[in-house]
């Protein structure tokens, strides 16, 4: 797939280090986000699992440490806040006080997916805060800060990751192919989204699954067969498939409910493409980011997390995972910058964050 340049541009405009801070008004009132890993910002620190990171060297760049981000610094949800003028990063629900929720949560939780499983979670924690926004506002007055607010959702990668292609844990590999499997979990993504419209929600952006067959885990799991990418294409041919088909319910959705905006985020999908495929050196902003398949931190074998407290990589601008299957903050940047653009235009109108985003969007074309 061909990189779009005007986003591209974009995204090297925030790594070269432009602030997206607003001084005034926020783009939109509130933000709810609903993703796995690449979204958790603490809430499995408060669960039973292996699947959290409240250690170092987690955290190594983030202002608070090891805060339970899977990465160096901010992730991708953490920028999208910035864009949106928000002076504090979206609490996770799991420490949330009842007037957190005025401003919205990060439902994200890591292994979370779009099968009942690992999903639902997500979403019937969100109706516990559609409840609390009751209380404070009346049902009334929730109802309509909630169709204000912006929704981002990213899920899929642990069906495909940790399901699908795990046939030794799950069998669905044995029971769908894998153009049938696209299908069931488009058609269940869909149905959460309904639900989440039903619930109050009208600005909805849903991000599109990315390269998962070029993550370390796939890599070293499934091996590279000699593909031009270097990546495990079997598993990014899947990624193409379930986008197909979430496009398509995306498009279904927004046809046929009044008054919602979908918005599928697919720039910056590909962003692992763009980084593999473009000599780094020809992309100012890029030029650092050359270490392309090794984790900048020592990583468990089992679990593809960083061992604690273990030193990491001296100088993680130049890797792009932290670890076996998380981005550092160094390609969170660039693929936030790219996705934010798709989102823009349905957060634009109540500030000024539709101007700021287009006078850095065409600093950055000129200047390329």
């Amino acid at each position: 797939m061909a990189s779009n340049p005007v986003w591209v541009a974009a995204a090297l405009m925030v790594v070269a280090g432009f602030s997206s801070f607003a001084a005034g008004e926020k783009a939109v009132p509130c933000y709810f986000i609903f993703g796995d890993s690449l979204a958790d910002n603490g809430n499995n620190n408060w669960l039973q699992t292996v699947a959290k990171v409240d250690y170092s060297p987690y955290g190594v760049d983030f202002r608070r440490g090891a805060t339970g981000r899977f990465t160096n610094g901010r992730n991708i949800v953490d920028f999208f806040a910035e864009y949106l003028g928000f002076e504090n990063y979206i609490p996770p629900f799991a420490t949330a006080t009842i007037i957190d929720t005025l401003s919205g949560l990060n439902y994200g939780s890591g292994s979370a997916g779009i099968l009942d499983e690992t999903g639902a979670q997500l979403l019937d924690n969100h109706l516990i805060s559609v409840s609390r926004l009751a209380l404070l506002l009346g049902a009334g007055g929730a109802y309509t800060r909630l169709g204000q607010c912006l929704y981002t959702l990213g899920l899929g990668n642990n069906d495909f990751l940790n399901n699908y292609f795990r046939p030794e844990f799950y069998p669905s590999s044995r029971i769908y192919t894998v153009e049938q499997f696209a299908v069931v979990l488009a058609n269940r993504y869909k149905e959460q989204l309904q639900r989440l419209y039903v619930a109050g929600a009208r600005k909805i952006g849903v991000f599109a699954l990315g390269q998962i067959g070029c993550v370390p885990f796939a890599i070293r799991r499934y091996g590279t067969n000699g593909s031009a990418s270097g990546c495990a294409e079997a598993l990014n041919d899947a990624a193409v498939l379930f986008n197909v088909q979430l496009k398509s319910a995306i498009d279904q959705l927004q046809a046929t409910l009044p008054g919602a905006q979908f918005v599928y985020i697919g720039s910056g999908s590909d962003m692992l493409m763009t980084v593999r495929r473009k000599d780094p050196t020809t992309l100012s902003g890029l030029k650092a980011l050359e270490v392309l398949d090794s984790p900048c931190c020592t990583v468990e074998a089992e679990s593809g997390q960083c061992v604690p407290d273990q030193p990491s990589c001296p100088d993680r601008s130049r890797y792009v995972f932290w670890d076996w299957f998380h981005p550092t903050e160094a390609l969170n940047s660039l693929t936030a910058a790219a996705a934010f653009e798709a989102v823009r235009p349905i957060v634009a109108h109540s500030s000024s964050v539709g101007e700021r985003s287009m006078i850095r969007l065409a600093a950055a074309v000129q200047a390329s």
